[in-house]
Order: structure tokens, then C-alpha cells, then sequence
């Protein structure tokens, strides 16, 4: 998989702080999350569940 790109939302403030969501991408189309406090461990997942995902909180479902 190689070296991953991460970026941190920009809903989590200025610093390098470890109270943050980052998002990375790799080939062919995968999406990885993972908390700044736990680097290690993250999702993998791809745009249209997490589009669902996100839609979902936006609409206060979840």
C-alpha cells in the first residue's frame, strides 16, 4: 500500500493537536480514517459509504 497522505479535517482546529480526524486515499479508490491520538489503527472504506455515513449525521439519524 505504501506511505499514506493524511489530512487532517479542517473541523479540527489549528495545531498539530492529537484531537482530530484525518482522511487518506490510496488505489483504486479506498478511503482511510483514522483519529490523530490513535494513528495505528484506522477504516478503510470507500466514497459512497462514506458519503452515506456522513449524510446520515448531517440528518441527525445517527
Amino acid at each position: 500500500m505504501g506511505t499514506l497522505n493524511w489530512q487532517k479535517s479542517s473541523f479540527s482546529g489549528e495545531g498539530d493537536g492529537n484531537n482530530c480526524l484525518e482522511l487518506a486515499s490510496s488505489a483504486p479508490a479506498a478511503l482511510h480514517l483514522r483519529e490523530s491520538d490513535t494513528p495505528t489503527t484506522s477504516l478503510i472504506t470507500s466514497a459512497s459509504p462514506l458519503g452515506d455515513l456522513l449524510r446520515a449525521i448531517r440528518e441527525g439519524v445517527l
